[in-house]
């Protein structure tokens, strides 16, 4: 894409600041954690599914977990991870787990109070912010130990969570409410916020430089911006020419969202027509563009570390420039994989380099 040089090797310096080395790592894996879609097993069964992005995303293996194993496998909520200290995150409605990436093994088990939802990791490796199962609070969380730190309450039903590239904001969107709470990192306390919203917030996604925001919101097919350092919404931008209707999950038109990593392109997903629509987001406001039929309702949207392959919670693989889905997630058995909850990470060996996030978040910082 445009502005994206040497595409993985860029955002490796960018997001982990650990790998200079100009070619390209050896292998880029896609790793997917399933349940992934509510607890529909039938769409990948259960445990974390690995794919070889580079061999048209031929299925690798299956990590099981502790999580996996249980007799009815619980929902999975929210992945992230951090190539320097070699660690995936998960969590389940009511546990967080953390697995070595060089070995596949289970590193802990935490079972936090309230449950737990969408987390996210701090650019440093140092902080998980896990939000509760929609409760009060958000868990406060030491990414070596898995214990608790502290709890930020915000009283707003805790869903999304985003960590600044700078690391030193954490994002904290309840589904109950038109604010986003704003955390600040050094101080583990809350901080600030930005909204209200015209309605209550469900995925969201921020720029490089922590400037501005994207969120959607509950009855809106489309997204709304926010500028993050005033505070204040900015504009509301509604999807043209396709209905609005009830969507089967999530109770949202546009559950999911992403900024492409040069942020010249907004995605955003449409549940109830079964599509992705593309915004150009270097116009003000953001205007809209092609859209993409998918095989089933998107609930989430990501990119991929070099931001040439978008990736649907229904399992297609987007060409970022095209616009063309090139594959489709099958699992060992043949079966389709959905899922909400997927990133790639790159390796040299069995060390990881690099790693993607989940939120679609902007790479521009200057």
């Amino acid at each position: 894409m445009p502005g994206l040089r040497s595409g993985v090797t860029v955002l490796i310096a960018v997001c982990m600041g650990a790998h200079s080395r100009a070619e390209e790592p050896q292998q880029l894996l896609l790793y997917v954690a399933a349940p992934g879609v509510r607890n529909y097993t039938e769409w990948g069964g259960a445990g974390l599914v690995v794919f070889d992005v580079r061999d048209g995303y031929r299925f690798v293996r299956r990590i099981e977990t502790p999580a996996s194993r249980r007799e009815e496998p619980e929902n999975i909520k929210g992945i992230c991870a951090h190539a320097a200290s070699q660690s995936l995150y998960f969590t389940t409605l009511t546990r967080l787990y953390r697995v070595d990436l060089a070995t596949d093994a289970t590193l802990y088990e935490r079972e936090l109070p309230g449950g737990c939802d969408r987390l996210n990791i701090t650019p440093d490796g140092k902080w998980l912010y896990v939000p509760s199962l929609e409760r009060e609070h958000w868990h406060v969380v030491d990414a070596a130990t898995g214990n608790v730190s502290t709890r930020l309450v915000t009283n707003s039903q805790a869903h999304n969570t985003i960590c600044s590239l700078d690391g030193r904001w954490a994002y904290l969107a309840g589904r109950g409410s038109p604010v986003l709470a704003i955390a600040d990192v050094a101080t583990q306390s809350l901080a600030r916020s930005c909204g209200p919203f015209s309605d209550k917030i469900r995925p969201f996604t921020v720029n490089g430089r922590g400037t501005l925001v994207y969120v959607t919101v509950d009855n809106l097919l489309g997204f709304e911006l926010g500028d993050l350092t005033a505070g204040k919404p900015l504009a509301r931008v509604e999807v043209q020419g396709f209905k609005l209707g009830k969507p089967a999950r999530h109770g949202c038109p546009s559950h999911g969202i992403a900024l492409s990593p040069d942020e010249r392109e907004i995605w955003v997903c449409d549940a109830v027509n079964r599509r992705l629509h593309v915004f150009d987001a270097t116009q003000s406001p953001p205007r809209q563009g092609a859209s993409i039929a998918l095989r089933e309702e998107p609930g989430w949207v990501s990119f991929s570390l070099d931001g040439r392959r978008v990736y649907a919670s229904t399992g297609e693989v987007i060409d970022a420039a095209t616009k063309q889905v090139v594959a489709a997630l099958a699992d060992e058995q043949g079966r389709q994989v959905h899922s909400e909850k997927l990133l790639e990470i790159a390796f040299e060996g069995r060390r990881a380099v690099a790693a993607a996030n989940q939120f679609g978040v902007g790479q521009v910082t200057k």
